[in-house]
C-alpha cells in the first residue's frame, strides 16, 4: 500500500511538471524572453502582450485537454498549468512595465 502511495505522488509530481513545462512552452513558442520584451518595450509591448495572451489561451487549452485526459490526476495538471501561468504573466508584465520605464538603449534599429 505504501509503495502504491508512493507511486501515485510521484506520478502527481510528473503530471504537475509537464502541465507547467507545457504553459512555459507553449508562451515562449510564442514569444522571446522576459528580457528581451523589456529592453524592447519601447516599440515592441503591444505586440509582445498579444503573443503572451495568445500562448496563454493555447496553454490553457491544452492544460484543460491533459486534465479531462487524466481526471485522476487533474488536480496536479490544473495546478502545474495555473502556477506556470501566473509566474509566466507576472514576467512578461513586469518585464513591459520596467521597459516601457526605462531609458535604457534598445538592442533593436527601427
Amino acid at each position: 500500500m505504501a509503495v502504491e502511495n508512493a507511486v501515485a505522488s510521484s506520478s502527481s509530481g510528473v503530471a504537475f511538471l509537464v502541465s507547467a513545462g507545457v504553459v512555459y512552452e507553449i508562451i515562449a513558442a510564442n514569444c522571446s524572453s522576459p528580457q528581451t520584451a523589456e529592453i524592447n518595450a519601447s516599440k515592441r509591448a503591444s505586440t509582445l502582450m498579444k503573443w503572451v495572451h495568445l500562448g496563454a489561451v493555447q496553454s490553457v487549452f491544452f492544460v484543460v485537454v491533459a486534465a479531462a485526459v487524466d481526471p485522476k490526476r487533474a488536480a496536479p495538471i490544473l495546478a502545474g498549468g495555473a502556477l506556470a501561468m501566473g509566474i509566466m504573466y507576472g514576467s512578461y508584465f513586469y518585464a513591459k512595465s520596467a521597459g516601457l520605464s526605462s531609458n535604457a538603449p534598445p538592442t533593436e534599429t527601427w
